[in-house]
């Protein structure tokens, strides 16, 4: 496994996101790996043995050796706070197996979040960007191997509409109380805003990758009107922030958005997408229809992930990367997961879906 060496190479990552090059080779992405997988990888593969983990900076040291052996340009830094938009949330058991579980898994409240009326929205702790601790950042700049770049994730503005009020709550308020769910739009988009601004001022932030879950299995989560009024011209702004600074902008969104791609296209201005399942739409027609416009990324299925054996595994990635490069040699697609690398998935066969990867080689 892993018998083909990569170099990391976040230029030609980057002009294959803009689609104005072929590449020399096949590029890997993904939004990010759990924890748990990093953490197994390490240890399959003996990598971080002379690594001290008391240094402050030793996860940061340990992800650029993770991301660097499996064959990445480019990798998540993750530095700002989970807990930054408070709210109430549920735990459960983590059912996946072995040492890859986490023991609890988190769940966001959809019947009724942390702000359910104007005196909620009032005496709510609202983030500010100067407040972030920007040390992992300023490291990143000094000690960020050359080839290799990063991002942070940002633009969860649908999302934290909808986490802090319950999606339930936020359907009952788009009718009796529009001006709230207004008024939240407006403060999380404004924060966002600043916060890619922020990030876009390091050089080691080679893309901007916008994360907001907008739909489910066959619709956006709410209406296409609501969305494209209140939630996509924040979209919009972190696009130019991106762009403004010569970088590309991405958006993670699952579900069904058939009813706004071509808003994400062509006003919002996004340069690639990425998160496609199986049961909505599988990546190579999502290559297919809008290959020639954006970038596609990623799109091996997760549930297929779990479930298939090696040989399964291995004719699928072939069959998505015939469909999926092909056709422009390669500009426009980046190989990965449907999602993220989630601890669920079972390790080995998320190496062998990397390992074929790396072994396929691009008709000319």
């Amino acid at each position: 496994m892993f018998s083909t060496t990569i170099q990391p190479d976040v230029d030609e990552l980057l002009a294959v996101l803009r689609r104005t090059a072929a590449p020399k080779r096949l590029h890997h992405i993904e939004l990010f790996l759990d924890p748990e997988v990093i953490e197994a990888v390490c240890e399959r593969f003996e990598l971080i043995q002379d690594l001290n983990n008391s240094d402050p900076f030793y996860p940061l040291q340990r992800d650029i050796r993770v991301h660097a052996f499996l064959g990445y340009d480019v990798f998540r830094v993750g530095f700002i706070h989970k807990d930054i938009f408070p709210m109430p949330g549920l735990e459960s058991t983590d059912t996946a197996a072995g040492r890859q579980s986490r023991g609890q898994r988190e769940w966001i409240e959809e019947h009724e979040g942390a702000i359910q009326n104007w005196a909620d929205f009032e005496s709510y702790p609202w983030p500010k960007v100067e407040d972030i601790d920007l040390k992992t950042l300023e490291w990143m700049e000094k000690n960020l191997p050359e080839g290799m770049g990063c991002y942070e994730l940002t633009a969860h503005i649908f999302e934290m509409v909808n986490f802090l009020q319950g999606y339930e709550r936020l359907c009952y308020n788009l009718y009796d109380n529009p001006d709230l769910v207004a008024a939240i739009c407006e403060r999380i988009g404004q924060f966002y805003a600043d916060f890619t601004a922020l990030i876009c001022d390091f050089d080691c932030m080679s893309l901007v990758w916008g994360s907001d879950d907008l739909g489910f299995r066959s619709s956006t989560m709410t209406s296409p009107e609501f969305l494209r009024e209140q939630i996509l011209p924040w979209h919009r702004t972190c696009a130019e922030i991106a762009h403004d600074h010569g970088k590309p902008y991405l958006l993670h969104s699952c579900g069904n958005l058939d009813a706004i791609m071509e808003d994400l296209i062509e006003t919002v201005g996004i340069d690639g997408k990425h998160s496609f399942e199986d049961t909505i739409l599988p990546v190579s027609e999502v290559y297919h229809r809008y290959g020639e416009r954006i970038s596609i990324l990623g799109g091996i299925d997760v549930d297929f992930l779990c479930r298939a054996d090696e040989a399964a595994i291995r004719n699928r990635v072939r069959e998505t990367l015939d469909a999926c490069t092909s056709k422009d040699k390669g500009r426009g697609y980046c190989f990965g997961t449907g999602n993220t690398v989630a601890n669920y998935i079972p390790l080995d066969n998320y190496l062998i879906m990397l390992d074929e990867g790396r072994k396929y080689r691009m008709k000319r």
